[in-house]
């Protein structure tokens, strides 16, 4: 009797211990956001004209290229892959779509053109990726350094400039006041977002990202689904090609340099993991929307070009570094969350 009277009963700390801070779902839900809030906020304060529609509307502009590219790379990403050749796809798709509107094919078909071409671009990757079993790295690096080839042969180094290119619209229009590109940007996240998470499809791109095997003993058939984010990829990097030389109102060789890193770095900010199986498509959206404020703020304050590689590659860096985070947390963001 007396060591029970004696026993002391647990307090309830000890009964429920608290769990250990989960930075993945606080990032994923809440840190991108602050980021984001932050950024406007601090660029409103600093750069002038910053708050301005018309400013505001440019920067929605400036978005959507690298938007749409990285909600095609999210798939890619989610499963576990990586597609470094889609700034090369950009630069084809846009010259194949300048050259068959200046010989007289119909805006409608020539952008049509432009996504196939990026789509055909993908299905290369996806099906060397997929059933060639080739580590997609190697793979896209090869298609990336091809396509920019291509781009240049077809235009012998050159630009090619119509300055009454039929599909100029879609990328200078306005539809109600607001830019065109801006519209196609959330028509292509709307659907990305049903895909991902409203269908069978989404689940098991999510479920290949997550373990292919036993994704593939589930039934899933990887491959298939390996190979349909690449060519999502791809065309959506054939979309985004097209509003670029609408943009310009020409076909650049040198169109998308670099844009890979770009989109990636939105996919990664975004919360998308680079392992594969875990991000949202809402997150790459903001991601893209963090970088494209941070470009055009950087801008409007004349910070030089070389500056702002600087600054884009500290960006890329912390990127990869939140993805690592959030996989392999560091011990001072659980420190005290464990017993003893």
């Amino acid at each position: 009797m007396s060591d029970n009277r004696n026993a002391v009963a647990p307090s309830a700390a000890e009964a429920h211990p608290k769990a250990p801070f989960d930075f993945a779902k606080w990032w994923d839900r809440v840190g991108i956001l602050m980021v984001l809030v932050a950024l406007v906020l601090l660029m409103a304060l600093i750069a002038p004209n910053f708050n301005r529609i018309d400013n505001l509307l440019n920067i929605a502009r400036a978005i959507s290229v690298n938007a749409i590219l990285a909600a095609g790379l999210t798939f890619v990403i989610l499963t576990g892959g990586i597609d470094l050749s889609v700034g090369s796809i950009i630069a084809v798709s846009g010259v194949i779509a300048v050259v068959l509107a200046i010989a007289g094919l119909p805006a409608p078909l020539a952008v049509t053109a432009g996504m196939l071409v990026g789509a055909a671009c993908g299905l290369v990757n996806g099906a060397l990726t997929a059933y060639l079993a080739l580590a997609p790295f190697i793979v896209t690096l090869g298609t990336m350094t091809f396509l920019r080839g291509l781009a240049y042969t077809i235009t012998a180094g050159q630009p090619i400039v119509s300055s009454d290119l039929n599909f100029k619209g879609i990328g200078n229009g306005y539809v109600s006041g607001i830019p065109a590109p801006v519209i196609v940007m959330a028509i292509v996240f709307l659907v990305a977002w049903f895909l991902l998470e409203r269908t069978r499809y989404g689940r098991h791109v999510y479920a290949v990202g997550g373990n292919a095997q036993a994704a593939r003993l589930a039934g899933v058939r990887v491959n298939r689904v390996t190979l349909s984010v690449y060519v999502i990829a791809g065309a959506c990097a054939g979309l985004a090609g097209v509003i670029f030389a609408a943009r310009v109102i020409s076909a650049q060789p040198t169109a998308g340099t670099g844009y890979e890193l770009d989109a990636i770095a939105a996919v990664v900010l975004g919360g998308t993991s680079l392992a594969g199986g875990r991000g949202r498509i809402v997150g790459t959206l903001i991601g893209s929307i963090i970088l494209g404020v941070l470009s055009t703020g950087l801008i409007l304050l004349s910070v030089p070009f070389f500056t702002q590689l600087l600054i884009k590659g500290v960006v890329i860096i912390l990127a990869v570094t939140i993805d690592s985070l959030k996989t392999r947390p560091l011990p001072f963001l659980t420190a005290g969350r464990r017993k003893g």
